[in-house]
């Protein structure tokens, strides 16, 4: 059984082989914005994005961060604990973590659009929707009719730590095209952020590459966290290098411990000379998450860390993307924070607060807080 109406439902597994459909050799893509026989105009509606108009019709203000990469379906353990063959049912969670980034932005009250593909089925179908529905502009969303949505199953330990296997063979988003680039969208926002999956094929990498270089030329903060999933790699040399070769280019890049280590093949992630090694020249602001722990911080005049909140941990999925949202919501409302060290704490305590609320629930997108609710964790951890 898996209804579609809500953002999460329960998904109970009976043994059948998920497979993915063969690419048809005239693949074609579909613009959020052009129609298709194969659509019902209540459909089409559902996936013009909501960011785009208000309840006038009146065009708003393009948003201030704009999120590149994928889309997928997290199907979550409901035990914790379990094998993927041991778990007695999972639930369906809306995932990939520009999308958790870009929902993560809108709920904290900022304004934010997701830019990717999925597949031109029901499943692409319901990400759109989610996006509409928690106000993210998903006007740059393309569908496949070829290939399908990704889809991700994740294994929890007992401590909420997670593996995944992924489904993407290939999926929808991998084959988003330059061409099908809302470029516009891009070099009006204030930041554009992404991570490294959209590296691992071709095309998505060259419309990665091509989508960063347009919003740097046009002035756009460049945000990193290359969100490493080995899994998905041909080989960990071939992620390193990829996810090395666009490095020098970001002006924020968010990294955890354990990436540290696989960048500088075992080094130690808590010495700050390791650490500084990975800061290149133009880099505005290095963040290291280390979860509970809080995160560590790093410009060219200060580093320092910040402490992060102790909360029970039910699933650290979209930890690290709430973290994201969190510093990037910050960050648009006012860039001059990279500059006082002060105010940069302030909103590091607030990223912290994002973070630790979302492993509180299972999956990502459905955990994600809102402003009022990170404000009130605050002021109970001062208490």
């Amino acid at each position: 059984m898996m209804a579609l109406q809500a953002a999460t439902s329960m998904f109970c597994f009976s043994g059948p082989t998920l497979r993915s459909n063969s690419l048809t050799s005239s693949r074609r893509s579909i613009s959020i914005k052009a129609s298709s026989s194969k659509l019902s105009n209540s459909r089409s509606n559902l996936l013009k994005g909501r960011a785009l108009s208000s309840s006038d019709g009146s065009t708003q203000e393009s948003p201030d961060v704009v999120c590149f990469g994928e889309m997928l379906i997290d199907f979550v353990p409901t035990t914790s604990g379990l094998s993927l063959a041991d778990a007695p049912a999972f639930k369906k969670a809306p995932g990939g973590a520009p999308a958790n980034v870009a929902v993560g932005i809108a709920r904290l009250g900022g304004s934010s659009a997701f830019i990717g593909k999925v597949g031109e089925d029901e499943f692409g179908y319901m990400l759109a929707s989610i996006l509409k529905d928690n106000n993210v502009n998903n006007e740059g969303m393309r569908f496949d009719p070829g290939a399908r949505t990704a889809l991700a199953f994740v294994t929890l330990t007992s401590e909420g730590e997670r593996e995944f296997m992924f489904y993407r063979n290939p999926s929808a988003d991998m084959l988003l095209e330059e061409s099908e680039l809302d470029l516009d969208l891009i070099k009006k926002a204030k930041i554009f952020h992404y991570g490294s999956i959209s590296l691992i094929t071709e095309p998505c990498k060259s419309a990665h590459i091509a989508a960063a270089k347009a919003a740097k030329e046009a002035g756009v903060l460049l945000s990193y966290d290359p969100n490493l999933r080995l899994p998905l790699w041909p080989s960990p040399d071939n992620a390193r290098d990829e996810i090395l070769s666009i490095w020098d280019t970001a002006d924020i890049i968010k990294i955890s411990e354990e990436e540290i280590v696989f960048l500088t093949k075992g080094e130690d992630p808590y010495d700050d000379n390791v650490v500084r090694k990975l800061f290149h020249p133009k880099l505005k602001l290095l963040l290291v998450t280390e979860g509970p722990e809080g995160c560590r911080y790093y410009t060219k005049d200060f580093n320092g860390r910040v402490h992060g909140l102790k909360v029970d941990v039910v699933d650290t999925t979209g930890a690290g993307d709430a973290f994201v949202a969190g510093i990037l919501s910050q960050l648009a409302n006012d860039l001059s924070l990279l500059q006082d060290e002060e105010r940069l704490k302030e909103a590091l305590m607030f990223a912290n607060a994002c973070g630790a609320l979302t492993v509180k629930q299972r999956g990502a997108i459905p955990a994600l807080p809102t402003k009022e609710a990170v404000h009130e964790a605050l002021l109970q951890s001062v208490v």
